[in-house]
């Protein structure tokens, strides 16, 4: 979708400033069927994490397999999908998938009641989410760009994110407070209807979708990953977005795998503390976000992303220099710990909007599925590895030291962005490569 001009002279004119985005219908309903889903997502993963904990009394095994069911199907399934999502009416999509949502969670009241819940079902309905999920997701971000306008993209991505990190900062404590009112059938049954009213409200999603040209005799399913994979990594600067992402998520399983441990256990903050720091950064989150589509009509695309991968480096680098301890005051320690946390919020509040918003519209819509599933999977394969890797580091170097080695891989991300053409993309570029 294109909404940029030329003057006579073959001059790009700047485009109109792009109106609210939440006045526009089809993004009103998608936004709101996503942030009803978000926060249904917060308040059941603390229900699942009571239910494995103080229902089913799982080993530590059994809940590392949990956790890993939920991410396996990107790991598995994620290329595959992606390349579905270019040939499958995504706005369908993902109105089926929020069916299946409410269909699994239900399941879960039913086998509490008639005393079936166990390690097996869990995992079933886990996994069962997680696939859903995945499919969501992977129609959700190339349908995007069909329902907003080019111009208005960063703005309706912001929007995305603002009400994404007040669902992640505030969901936890609602859903702790609704499963010790509620009890726990009640509450997954609100969790149905949650995913019930999200598909009402994305089928009336209006979206012209255009149709998918058969496949060629010869070429599958393999052929299509093998394409989106090639236009990906063949770009001129999706290449290095990609790369630099990719760098970044390195970073983020380090410092996310360490950070916990050392400020309760090294530095002895108090649990109540530590939820005080994790709230900050989604107020740091709200605020990024609220700020990007200034910064990327401002500085552009790229500049906005370096800034925002730049910045990231800033609190893990105080974190890992900061000489504290565990006798060092409550109010000192979490002074440095939540301001460390509203700058990460904030950096990646920023650099999200704009990475996202320059994807969708750089990518043409026939492949958006494929570059996003290519992205979206490779990221969590090198998440994986490096929460691997973020224990052989605390135990080798130590708590502070991993959070340094974090920052600099943070660094590595922000120094790919500053030697490709990715520095100087803007929004509004001419779709190339």
């Amino acid at each position: 979708m294109r909404d940029d001009a030329k003057d006579p002279d073959g001059e790009r004119m700047p485009s109109p400033a792009p109106r609210e985005i939440l006045r526009l219908p089809a993004f009103a309903f998608f936004w709101s069927a996503t942030t009803l889903r978000a926060f249904g997502g917060a308040i059941a993963g603390v229900a699942f994490q009571i239910l494995i904990v103080s229902v089913l009394d799982a080993t530590p095994a059994q809940i590392s397999v949990l956790s890993a069911l939920s991410v396996a199907p990107y790991l598995v399934l994620g290329f595959l999908v992606g390349a579905l999502m270019d040939r499958w009416r995504r706005q369908r999509t993902l109105v089926m998938t929020s069916i299946g949502r409410a269909l699994a969670l239900a399941a879960v009241p039913v086998l509490l009641l008639t005393d079936t819940l166990t390690f097996g079902t869990l995992a079933c309905v886990i996994l069962a989410l997680g696939v859903l999920t995945l499919f969501a997701d992977s129609a959700a971000q190339p349908l995007l760009p069909r329902i907003v306008p080019r111009r208005s993209l960063v703005q309706a991505n912001a929007r995305l994110g603002q009400s994404g990190t007040v669902a992640t900062t505030a969901g936890p404590a609602l859903g702790g407070a609704l499963f010790t009112a509620l009890g726990a059938p009640v509450l997954f049954v609100l969790e149905a209807l949650i995913n019930t009213v999200a598909a009402i409200l994305q089928s009336r999603i209006r979206v012209v979708e255009p149709p998918v040209p058969p496949r060629p005799a010869g070429r599958n399913v393999g052929h299509d990953i093998a394409d989106g994979m090639r236009f990906t990594y063949r770009h001129p600067t999706l290449r290095p977005l990609a790369v630099s992402v990719h760098v970044w998520f390195l970073g983020n399983s380090i410092v996310m795998t360490v950070f916990a441990v050392y400020v309760l256990r090294e530095l002895a903050l108090p649990a109540w503390a530590f939820g005080v720091a994790l709230a900050a950064t989604g107020v740091g989150g709200f605020a990024g976000a609220l700020i990007a589509p200034a910064l990327g009509a401002r500085w552009g695309a790229g500049r906005a992303i370096l800034f925002g991968r730049a910045l990231v480096v800033v609190p893990w680098l105080v974190l890992g220099i900061a000489p504290l301890n565990s006798d060092t005051s409550v109010v000192l320690t979490l002074s440095v710990v939540a301001a460390s946390q509203l700058l990460y919020g904030g950096a990646m509040g920023i650099e999200d909007a704009n990475d996202i918003s320059y994807r969708q519209a750089v990518a043409p819509d026939a492949i958006q599925g494929r570059m996003n599933a290519t992205i979206r999977t490779v990221n969590r394969a090198v998440f994986f590895v490096g929460a691997l890797a973020a224990g052989a580091l605390m135990t080798i170097l130590g708590f502070a030291q991993t959070l340094m080695v974090g920052a600099v891989v943070f660094a590595v991300a922000a120094a790919v962005i500053i030697v490709s053409p990715l520095r100087t993309a803007r929004h509004d570029d001419d779709d190339e490569g």
